[in-house]
């Protein structure tokens, strides 16, 4: 029997990357995105629903991802599932399931955190080399 484990969101930052490192060395940034859901009920009524969704993303792409992204920021993640359970001080059991992002894609304008849309030293993760905004073709986009 076949498995698979793949997420795809687009969803706005619900707050700012924490950047942190293992002992090793290895950057892991933390942060939020909400995705949001709108359609009709039976009677017509128009509904709106949110979905928060705790994200992970490793090595030099959390690095990118800290210097490039803030709150309310959108952003197109691809991951993966991640179900994790611990046991708190006083013996209760807790479990939490999140995204641990393998890569993501800007949406929009692309900007260092206080900065203006000239970001001539980004990289294309794909083959580590150097991009720069009129390297980006709209219709490469896949949604």
């Amino acid at each position: 029997m076949a498995n698979l484990n793949k997420v795809f969101l687009i969803g706005n930052l619900t707050r700012d990357p924490e950047l942190r490192y293992t002992p090793s060395g290895t950057a892991i940034a933390s942060f939020g995105i909400a995705t949001n859901r709108e359609w009709k009920s039976s009677d017509g009524e128009k509904k709106k629903e949110v979905c928060y969704v705790d994200v992970n993303m490793f090595g030099r792409r959390a690095e990118v991802i800290n210097e490039y992204f803030s709150k309310g920021n959108p952003i197109f993640i691809e991951g993966r599932l991640q179900f994790q359970q611990w046991e708190t001080k006083d013996g209760q059991k807790r479990n939490t399931l999140r995204v641990v992002a393998e890569d993501f894609q800007f949406i929009g304008s692309k900007t260092r955190k206080g900065e203006g849309p000239d970001i001539s030293d980004a990289t294309d993760f794909n083959n580590n080399q150097s991009v720069t905004p009129t390297d980006i073709n709209d219709e490469e986009i896949p949604f």
